[in-house]
């Protein structure tokens, strides 16, 4: 199950989804296609029903950017259902206006981010989901996840928290120290021809990614 950032929808993530179908099943959910007010725990909730529609007992999760605090939700309060996670360049990070305060401090960085699929997603979902977007957004700046990363740890799930070598929004020490609470490996990717990589380097790079997650030897392929 692949959890997309803030403001993109499942089909930003097609390519990535494709080269993974090749090694297992990929369900790509729309986080913000939901009726009424947008809720965490609400959305939590509702991609366990997901999975039940789909006969799903049993998955492993690829949150990114936003995806990752809801990835790290949903394992926390059912970590019966979670094989294994990885988290790319995510919000998972625990502190409470952390992306806010990055943004702020880095705002040239953002211009890094802009390209067509990604512009379109965004406008797109704004125009779908207005309330939705600004109600998860409210959540993402003000909530801190602490509780869930020590709930997961306890729980034993195998967790991998990969960082762009060049990530325009979040801290990589964030990413760092978010690996260390959850028990979880930290790998910074970096690209064979040397060129950096930037936040959204799990649609942008999709071969680059894939083969990061095939390095981390996740059950998901072992099939």
């Amino acid at each position: 199950m692949l959890l997309h950032g803030y403001g993109m929808r499942p089909f930003v993530y097609r390519h990535t989804a494709e080269l993974m179908a090749d090694r297992c099943r990929v369900l790509v959910p729309d986080l913000f296609d939901v009726r009424g007010r947008w809720d965490h725990g609400r959305v939590v909730g509702a991609l366990a029903a997901t999975l039940d529609e789909f006969g799903l007992g049993r998955v492993s999760v690829i949150g990114h950017s936003f995806g990752g605090g809801i990835e790290l939700g949903f394992a926390a309060r059912h970590p019966e259902r979670v094989t294994e996670l990885v988290f790319s360049d995510t919000l998972a990070v625990s502190e409470a206006w952390g992306l806010a305060d990055e943004a702020l401090r880095h705002p040239w960085g953002l211009l890094y981010l802009v390209t067509a699929s990604a512009t379109v997603a965004f406008a797109s979902e704004w125009l779908a989901h207005p309330r939705q977007m600004a109600e998860a957004a409210w959540w993402g700046f003000r909530s801190t996840r602490d509780g869930p990363a020590e709930e997961v740890c306890e729980a034993g799930i195998p967790s991998h928290v990969l960082w762009a070598s060049r990530d325009s929004i979040l801290s990589r020490q964030d990413g760092e120290e978010f690996a260390k609470r959850l028990g979880a490996t930290f790998t910074v990717a970096r690209s064979p021809d040397g060129r950096p990589v930037d936040h959204d380097w799990m649609f942008q790079n999709p071969r680059l990614f894939v083969a990061h997650l095939l390095d981390l030897h996740l059950s998901a392929f072992a099939g």
